[in-house]
């Protein structure tokens, strides 16, 4: 008699690890294509919301994939040869919460211009790191993505960060026209 269990391959397939990593990302884009197309008929959400819903949802998946393995996140740190070991494993353990954080400030709206301020600044040393590694020819994997991105090349990578840059200095434009966070 055979040991194991038989269970049906959906069934299988739904609790695997490798099918949540794989497919979580477009179950969770699903639900927010939907949620803005909602937001949207009713006339509730502008264009800064939908970009604010773009850039928070960019740096929480990238912050929970980290956050899922931060001993990979530090190597991949590491790479860069910029800070020692130890530095880079405090920051694999510090930098996803932050940027999950952050992402969550910019849709509740709770310390919204810090959020933006952080986030530029991240974006901002993320993209000077990976142009040093280019620089000094060091073949590094970015990490952003955790395991998703590492077969990035750096053009793609710095293109994601220029982009990224621009939506982040984007809604800071907008926060310090004088407009109030409610009138947005």
């Amino acid at each position: 008699m055979n040991r194991y269990i038989v269970t049906s391959v959906p069934f299988v397939a739904l609790v695997s690890s490798t099918f949540w990593l794989i497919f979580w990302p477009v179950f969770v884009a699903i639900l927010a294509v939907i949620a803005v197309i909602v937001l949207v008929a009713s006339q509730r959400i502008t264009l800064w919301r939908i970009i604010d819903f773009i850039v928070a949802a960019i740096f929480i998946y990238a912050g929970v994939l980290k956050v899922l393995d931060p001993i990979q996140f530090a190597h991949d740190i590491n790479n860069y040869r910029i800070l020692p070991w130890t530095l880079s494993v405090a920051l694999a353990f510090y930098l996803p919460w932050l940027e999950i954080l952050c992402g969550l400030g910019l849709i509740f709206r709770i310390l919204y211009r810090g959020a933006l301020s952080i986030l530029t600044l991240l974006i901002v040393v993320f993209t000077l790191a990976t142009v040093a590694a280019k620089v000094r020819g060091l073949d590094i994997t970015c990490g952003c993505f955790g395991h998703a991105s590492q077969h990035w090349n750096f053009s793609a990578h710095l293109g994601l960060d220029l982009v990224l840059f621009g939506l982040v200095i984007f809604l800071l434009r907008g926060c310090r026209r004088d407009f109030t966070l409610s009138e947005r």
